[in-house]
């Protein structure tokens, strides 16, 4: 069973930069792949990116790219996602998420808590 802690979220203002990170715990990191999620108030909870286990490939949704780059270290079971030129509908609670595998084609099998982010206008 994996472990998930997010952290860094936060009040940042339009056009500002945030970094989440994600420290994993339970099973060999290096063996499955990671993802990050997030729901806003009213939406349902949409996939922002995903790394596959040796970081060689990733995943962003297209309201994301060129904005967001997720990352993983496989010796310090972290993954982060920073966030660049934010926007009002960034404004999110955001998950890590586990994959029961290297690649991140299925549903994650684990989610963290979530942690706040608000990007004010």
């Amino acid at each position: 069973q994996v472990q998930l802690q997010e952290s860094g979220g936060g009040l940042v203002q339009a056009g500002g930069s945030l970094r989440l990170s994600c420290a994993a715990s339970g099973r060999t990191f290096s063996t499955y792949a990671m993802g990050w999620f997030r729901q806003a108030p009213g939406k349902e909870r949409e996939r922002v990116a995903a790394i596959s286990w040796s970081g060689r490939s990733t995943y962003y949704a297209d309201s994301v790219k060129g904005r967001f780059t997720i990352s993983r270290d496989n010796a310090k079971n972290t993954v982060s996602l920073q966030m660049n030129s934010l926007k009002p509908e960034d404004t999110a609670v955001y998950y890590c998420a586990a994959y029961d595998t290297k690649w991140y084609d299925l549903a994650p099998s684990a989610w963290g808590k979530g942690t706040l982010v608000t990007v004010s206008s």
